[in-house]
């Protein structure tokens, strides 16, 4: 049975601001893929996970995400789009002056949830997959580096995403907490959702081997389609 595509990018022109990113940029991911985007800082691997979620406006191109075409999508579709997608983001972005139940309670809220119930039940359902139970209570700061990525993944599919875009999920852990948090993304992936990593952990890629785009001048290469070599030790010293 032929799976859906979730993404479909042809002829896309990625800018920020006046600035060109990255230059007809074609892609095309079907639901339930694990893709890795690879390539050294300021390369367009975050640019491109923006795009994505419709941070960054297309300004050239057609672009097709969860149903939605970016090129065309208004102000007011912006907050569907993502509803279907989870972002993870490096910095955490976590609300400093909340634990992590209000903090996950604040999100519920400003996507629509009310009742109180359900958003207790949910929150207690996406800390214990993500294996946070005993630090429910616990602000940002009484957490390590790795314990506020799992709550930023638990913030992440709150609403049941089809779609989970990670920006560099393991840059500032250290490599046994990195491997942890890379084993959740497997097992979310395992459980049906498309996840798109940007990624500086080439290590991750060894461990869990899956389809690869390398972003280097301007441009977006599938390594396999493309025969594309990844330098990875080139990689790993620029970075």
């Amino acid at each position: 049975m032929k799976k859906e595509t979730l993404i479909e990018l042809s002829e896309v022109y990625i800018f920020q601001r006046e600035n060109k990113i990255l230059s007809d940029v074609n892609l095309s991911v079907s639901q339930g893929e694990f893709i890795y985007v690879i390539g050294k800082v300021g390369s367009g691997k975050t640019s491109l996970i923006k795009t994505l979620n419709a941070e960054i406006p297309l300004l050239a191109g057609n672009a097709r995400v969860a149903g939605f075409k970016l090129e065309s999508i208004k102000k007011k579709e912006v907050y569907l789009l993502r509803r279907k997608i989870g972002v993870v983001f490096q910095d955490f972005r976590m609300l400093a002056d909340r634990n992590v139940f209000e903090n996950l309670v604040f999100v519920l809220k400003a996507t629509g949830w009310r009742d109180k119930n359900k958003i207790q039940k949910r929150i207690f359902e996406v800390i214990e997959n993500v294996g946070m139970e005993s630090k429910i209570t616990k602000m940002p700061h009484q957490l390590s580096g790795g314990e506020q990525q799992r709550v930023v993944i638990a913030r992440a599919i709150l609403n049941d995403p089809i779609l989970l875009l990670a920006d560099e999920p393991t840059g500032n852990l250290d490599p046994e907490t990195s491997e942890q948090i890379l084993n959740l993304f497997i097992r979310l992936n395992e459980e049906g959702k498309t996840v798109i990593m940007a990624t500086h952990d080439y290590a991750a890629i060894a461990r869990k081997p899956a389809r690869t785009f390398v972003c280097a001048n301007g441009r977006l290469e599938d390594s396999a389609v493309n025969n594309v070599v990844i330098d990875f030790e080139s990689l790993l010293n620029a970075n």
